[in-house]
């Protein structure tokens, strides 16, 4: 079976921590329902990413070297 966050096509998936997570929400005026979804089965995940965490993900960018997107990780 192949590990799809290893595939080199995947973009970095992390969960942020509690206090980045405030930091967004409160940049940002939202509240953490606000953000897209993302479900708990998607094979990109980290292991640890559970429901209810926030993912960073890092994407390159052709405009910017990289790209910051956020999601809530729900269950599906």
């Amino acid at each position: 079976m192949v590990d799809v966050g290893q595939h080199n096509q995947v973009p970095e998936h992390a969960v942020l921590d509690e206090a980045g997570v405030e930091t967004l929400l409160a940049d940002y005026d939202i509240d953490r329902t606000d953000l897209p979804k993302i479900t708990r089965r998607d094979p990109a995940l980290p292991d640890d990413a559970e429901v209810g965490d926030v993912i960073e993900i890092t994407r390159d960018s052709r405009t910017a070297e990289r790209a910051l997107v956020y999601r809530l990780v729900v269950e599906s």
